[in-house]
């Protein structure tokens, strides 16, 4: 039993929301509920897992603003009424990861019904980054829960601090205004790769699996060096391994490599999801998708 992603919708930034992960949460999170066939006041649980937003804000919840964007229940909930709860998460290329595992346990408990995991990022614009490396790019996956066997496994989770060498955000006062620049070392997508191929041959064998048993790895981030070099350390073909099309996704690059890959995947394949983020914090977990 587990759970089961009914919709994945990606979206991308035109020049209206190029520079707002708001406008990309909002856009994604609307059009996954409409693909799902779902009204925003059935969602029970909002998750958002998106890093850089608007003028780098950090408060309140961008979450709760999403909440009230799409309408989710926006108002205080009456008494034995239905209400959303909404929060976020912040684990880089590994949020989504985290955004399921946050939501299984809701659905697992039967505390909620419905839940939506979304994500965007954007470059916060007004001249408060330095030289921004991200795609402006959101995506939004509608969960449900099943009593069966298929869905999402247990998420096993590795982490190897690293003293932010590898990859590293920072906020600094320059030019009489906060700068954000994000630095990026040049071992940074074998490090990755060496953390994710760790967590999965971990995941595998607890799981009493080999990786020959799993139709495709689904791997973030999307980065073309990392792909390559986890295929390497898992031993397949690099085909095998699908990330998102856009190599500079950021939190978003998990369910956008989940999107293409669930297009190839039949009913009752099982998949490997491997995320591998800064700290240096990697994370995988089966998933099988419902016949």
């Amino acid at each position: 039993m587990g759970t089961i992603v009914d919709d994945i919708v990606v979206v991308r930034g035109g020049w209206r929301r190029r520079r707002s992960a708001l406008r990309l949460a909002d856009a994604a999170a609307k059009a996954c509920l409409h693909r799902a066939g779902r009204d925003p006041h059935d969602v029970d649980l909002l998750v958002n897992a998106g890093i850089y937003r608007d003028r780098n804000l950090g408060e309140p919840a961008l979450a709760a603003m999403i909440q009230d964007d799409i309408g989710a229940n926006p108002e205080e909930p009456h008494s034995g009424g239905h209400g959303t709860f909404s929060f976020d998460v912040a684990n880089g290329t590994c949020g989504v990861m985290t955004a399921l595992q946050v939501v299984s346990g809701f659905l697992k408990s039967h505390t909620v019904d419905n839940a939506v995991i979304v994500t965007s990022d954007a470059d916060p614009g007004g001249g408060s980054t330095d030289r921004f490396p991200y795609s402006p790019v959101g995506a939004a996956m509608s969960c449900t829960w099943s009593d069966g066997r298929d869905g999402l496994g247990q998420v096993h989770w590795l982490h190897r601090p690293d003293d932010a060498a590898t990859l590293s955000a920072t906020v600094g006062y320059l030019e009489r205004h906060n700068v954000l620049r994000i630095h990026e070392s040049a071992a940074l997508d074998e490090r990755f790769a060496d953390a994710g191929a760790d967590i999965a041959r971990r995941c595998l064998r607890e799981e009493s699996l080999d990786i020959s048993d799993v139709g495709m790895v689904i791997a973030a981030p999307a980065r073309r060096a990392y792909r390559t070099a986890l295929a390497e350390r898992l031993g397949i073909p690099e085909r095998a391994v699908v990330v998102a099309d856009d190599e500079n996704t950021h939190t978003a690059s998990l369910a956008a490599a989940f999107a293409k890959g669930a297009e190839q995947l039949a009913g009752g394949g099982c998949v490997l999801l491997v995320a591998a983020a800064a700290g240096i914090t990697a994370a995988a977990a089966l998933y099988r998708k419902p016949v």
